[in-house]
């Protein structure tokens, strides 16, 4: 298995190249890198659960129940209703149905790219660092022309917000997501390719019994039998997505062979509404003001069953699995570690502890690095009001807004995001991929701009909002090469012209 432990030897040299390659190119390879280091060897596969957070609109405002998918790293589309196995190089897939995909059939599932679903572009290294409802909508409208325009020519599909296969493009724009991830055989990828090739796929999406985790279950389970499972008791009798992931969770716990870890992708800074923790039926219950008041009125005697019902059985939190399970190698080294407690083997047992607390923060970092970097960042944007380039820490708050309303996103041919910035009658280009952030003719200011309040919200942002530190440190590389860039170009605006200066003339007679 290709784990981990790739990174924490790749990590050194990595800090080491920041002086002699461009931050741009760094963050793209590094995130390449990072999710590369969660699959598998062409030998094997990953299946894993997708915890989507809950968007809060319609009717999620009161459930807060999230969406569930299923992402494959050695199953590719063929077509959005058709699987097969990957080529070399590809990054696997998502797999997931809705309510209504809204295309010219009734399809009950789509599958894309996994790049395509987390990012809305097919090469991570155009991974959008910067998220708008316009900007999510020009990748939407372009995967539609390049891939979906066969199943979706009806107006509705081509038009409407409703049509829910948009909510299968650039989906870390919306909100943020965990992965939960085993691994499978190449045998198990085919007989699932061949399968669902095989089934009629329409849809009969009913939310009770046929839903989006009951969706996500029955692939699991055609890996793994009875691997998933909806909460009864937490759910009413309704399976929810974070149920699934749970009892996914559990199941790969108890099995070492199965190599788990989990991932987390972050929803990318910008305006659109931030995503909010996924959650069951008690739990919502439990937490939910909304419904706190109604539940003492007209259900006072079942309060506290619902209640106990969560405290006892229905607690899980996806980020202290991310901690507890970042990387493989750090599953696998737990496990060792029980059996090294298991034998007595107390000095083996505090080794082993070591190395695991090494992995876990080389992904999702220490309270004390989170806390120094805060301290830094500080620092650099008193420089920054020093230098007047923002008038106080305030203006940062609105750089989102501010690039949002002036702004027009574009995409090139390479399906690299641009933003092109009316203000003051003038037009200015910026990159908002991490693959043009620092191309050559964009706004420098804007940009600076941008890259600070970026990485101002994700030092502020919740735990489940926010980075890992493995991302964060390539960001801080980004905002460093901004810095510089940034600074150059006003010391090139300031300087006199070379062809004014009489030794420029006298140099250019000698020679």
């Amino acid at each position: 298995m290709r784990e981990s432990n790739h990174w924490s030897r790749g990590f050194a040299p990595l800090r080491e190249w920041m002086g002699l390659v461009s931050a741009a190119s760094l963050y793209s390879c590094a995130l390449v890198i990072f999710l590369a280091c969660f699959a598998s060897p062409r030998a094997y596969g990953d299946v894993g659960v997708v915890l989507n957070e809950s968007l809060d609109t319609s009717v999620a405002r009161i459930t807060g129940s999230g969406h569930s998918a299923v992402y494959l790293s050695n199953i590719c589309p063929e077509s959005p209703i058709k699987l097969r196995l990957c080529r070399p190089g590809e990054l696997g897939s998502v797999i997931s149905n809705y309510t209504t995909l809204g295309e010219d059939q009734p399809f009950e599932w789509n599958v894309v790219p996994l790049s395509i679903y987390l990012y809305g572009v097919e090469d991570p290294e155009n991974r959008p660092i910067f998220g708008a409802e316009k900007v999510k909508t020009a990748l939407e409208e372009r995967y539609r022309e390049k891939y979906l325009s066969a199943y979706c020519s009806i107006q509705s599909c081509r038009t409407s917000n409703s049509a829910e296969w948009r909510e299968m493009v650039g989906a870390t724009l919306s909100r943020s997501i965990y992965i939960f991830i085993v691994n499978t055989t190449v045998e198990q990828d085919r007989e699932l390719v061949n399968e669902f090739n095989s089934l009629p796929n329409v849809n009969h999406f009913n939310g009770v019994t046929r839903n989006c985790a009951t969706f996500t279950q029955r692939v699991v389970n055609t890996y793994f039998p009875h691997a998933a499972s909806r909460d009864y008791i937490n759910d009413f009798g309704i399976a929810s997505p974070k149920a699934i992931a749970r009892s996914f969770t559990h199941y790969a716990e108890k099995h070492p062979d199965a190599h788990f870890r989990v991932l987390h992708i972050a929803q990318v800074p910008g305006t659109i509404k931030r995503s909010t923790e996924a959650r069951a039926g008690t739990e919502q219950l439990y937490h939910s003001k909304k419904l706190l008041v109604p539940m003492l009125i007209f259900a006072d005697h079942e309060l506290p069953f619902v209640a106990a019902s969560y405290l006892l059985t229905g607690r899980f939190n996806p980020e202290h699995e991310l901690e507890e399970h970042p990387t493989a190698q750090a599953t696998d080294i737990s496990y060792q570690i029980k059996q090294a407690k298991s034998e007595k083997d107390i000095a083996r047992a505090e080794e082993l502890e070591a190395v695991e607390g090494e992995e876990r923060e080389q992904i999702v970092g220490t309270s004390l690095e989170w806390k120094q970097f805060r301290a830094d960042f500080d620092s650099v944007v008193e420089e920054a009001i020093s230098q007047q380039i923002i008038s106080d820490g305030g203006e940062l708050h609105r750089v989102f807004k501010r690039l949002d309303h002036e702004g027009t996103p574009r995409i090139d041919a390479q399906g690299g995001l641009w933003m092109e910035i009316l203000s003051r009658g003038e037009i200015s280009t910026i990159g908002l991929s991490a693959s043009n952030i620092s191309a050559p003719g964009t706004d420098r200011q804007a940009q600076y701009e941008l890259v600070l309040a970026r990485t101002e919200y994700v030092l502020k942002a919740p735990k489940h909002s926010r980075e890992t530190m493995l991302e964060f440190k390539h960001d801080w590389a980004l905002l460093q090469n901004a810095r510089m860039e940034r600074a150059v170009s006003t010391a090139h605006a300031t300087a006199p012209p070379a062809s004014n200066s009489p030794s420029a003339v006298s140099s250019r007679s000698l020679d």
